[in-house]
């Protein structure tokens, strides 16, 4: 059930990101930032793009997925029909991985120790849907602030 419930989550949230990205009128509003607001919506996008590509699809699916964290930040004037196509076939990475996981599964151990204590690849996934709904209201927001 969890799974399943994961799966729609991660498409829900993935295609409101796509949604977000479109809905900026100009590109370069994308790419703002000001002396308080130091992430754009575009280096967001790109890092929820990386952080999912390499924790799901990466770890767990075996994508062989290399991740650059320092350009999901320093990366400028990514043309957004790009970024939605890079959520497109994230969207697709992500339910493929779901699916084949198993219940047992849920219950390991994740992996790769990303924080300093261990935890079960279920707590990683819902912490990753979280992570992922945190950042899309940042962009929602920026988008609503920057491109007017």
């Amino acid at each position: 059930m969890l799974i399943e419930t994961l799966q729609k989550i991660f498409k829900r949230d993935l295609e409101k990101l796509r949604i977000e990205i479109d809905l900026y009128n100009s590109e370069s509003s994308l790419w703002v930032v000001d002396k308080n607001i130091t992430n754009s919506g575009g280096n967001l996008c790109l890092h929820l793009l990386g952080n999912l590509n390499t924790f799901i699809g990466g770890v767990l699916g075996k994508t062989g997925y290399i991740r650059d964290r320092e350009a999901e930040f320093s990366l400028k004037n990514v043309p957004k029909t790009e970024l939605m196509l890079k959520i497109d076939d994230l969207i697709v990475v992500v339910d493929r991985t779901l699916s084949r996981l198993t219940h047992k599964q849920l219950h390991e151990n994740y992996p790769v120790l990303v924080f300093k204590d261990e935890m079960t690849v279920e707590y990683f996934l819902v912490h990753l849907a979280s992570h992922l709904s945190y950042h899309l209201g940042q962009i929602n927001y920026h988008r609503r602030f920057f491109d007017r």
